[in-house]
């Protein structure tokens, strides 16, 4: 009896340890391929989806990031717009792809910082639903007019304002533009109609056919224009004074506007659950990347301060400008839509 009993538990036992190593088995089967990406990644094309139109500042700063990655990586990178709905249908899209490494999202504040305050509801949440990468820098913004607008300055375009009370107009393509001329409406006290746009390009032309009188723009997407005389910059959002426009004050500095600080900033992430060792490579990459001379003297042409970070600061980063820019428009008294 005992010799039996013995038996039976033997066979009991090696039951067991044979289910238990076909349901591991079935387990790894059924694994997501991208469970196992980083072995040799990559090892196809990547992209790097572009939140904005072509023509866009971070599309400019996205296409100089998609070469050199694609470079480091001995990879084929490629730059998919995505525009449209402020961002949202971008981040939806990198929200819900398989987080194996090949699908990329080069983003701004618009995504991850303001949206979440702007709208009643969102298809993705900007901290759950992403892994970050790296940092990639901050792009400044400038206030640009009409042509036939008859101001050069700030003041004169507050005091034609005021003189011509629902007159002024500002066209926006992306949140910063948004906030930015919400707030100067706000902290200055004149009425301005807000003229929202799918992306920076078309609001630019609309800018210039004389549609609306004014936007808040990045430099990267108004240089050229403001540069071939087709429309007036008149100040930059940031504190400080750029390298690019040093002629251009600080916001701030008109009586009216001091303290106004708004810069829009740029990072990479990925669907949530990329393996950790292909985010590290992909840091490795971009990090050095914005950090290095290379990258830095190309972008800066476009008015973007480049540097990188680690994945955790671009993570603690990101929180933080979400309480920031949540300020920023309960200040300026946007209502969420």
């Amino acid at each position: 009896m005992q010799t039996m009993k013995n038996a039976t538990t033997t066979v009991a036992v090696a039951s067991r340890r044979r289910f238990i190593s076909i349901g591991a088995a079935a387990g790894l089967a059924g694994a997501a391929p991208w469970a196992f990406a980083q072995e040799g990644y990559p090892k196809q094309p990547i992209k790097l989806i572009v939140p904005f139109a072509a023509g866009s500042g971070t599309d400019a700063v996205a296409r100089i990031t998609a070469q050199m990655l694609g470079e480091a990586l001995k990879a084929s990178v490629i730059v998919d717009n995505r525009a449209g709905a402020n961002g949202v249908i971008a981040a939806e899209f990198v929200a819900k792809a398989p987080p194996d490494g090949y699908t990329l999202f080069m983003t701004t504040n618009t995504t991850h910082s303001a949206n979440p305050s702007l709208m009643k509801s969102l298809p993705y949440d900007p901290v759950k639903d992403f892994a970050p990468v790296s940092r990639m820098g901050n792009l400044p913004f400038m206030l640009v007019v009409n042509n036939d607008l008859p101001v050069k300055s700030v003041a004169e375009l507050l005091a034609w304002g005021r003189a011509h009370p629902g007159k002024l107009t500002y066209a926006s393509g992306n949140s910063t533009g948004i906030v930015s001329g919400a707030t100067l409406s706000r902290m200055s006290g004149v009425p301005m109609l807000h003229v929202p746009y799918k992306s920076t390009p078309p609001a630019i032309a609309d800018l210039i056919g004389g549609q609306v009188s004014m936007m808040v723009v990045d430099l990267a997407a108004g240089l050229a224009t403001v540069k071939a005389g087709k429309m007036r910059a008149i100040a930059v959002t940031t504190q400080e004074r750029t390298k690019l426009f040093p002629e251009l004050p600080p916001l701030a500095e008109t009586p009216e506007l001091k303290g106004f600080d708004i810069t829009s900033w740029n990072g990479v992430f990925a669907p949530a659950g990329t393996p950790r060792d292909v985010v590290l490579k992909l840091n490795k990459v971009l990090s050095e990347m914005a950090n290095g001379t290379a990258f830095r003297e190309r972008v800066a042409k476009l008015g973007f301060d480049a540097f990188g970070s680690t994945p955790e600061e671009l993570g603690a980063f990101t929180v933080a400008e979400l309480a920031k820019w949540k300020k920023l428009i309960q200040a300026a008294g946007i209502q969420p839509e």
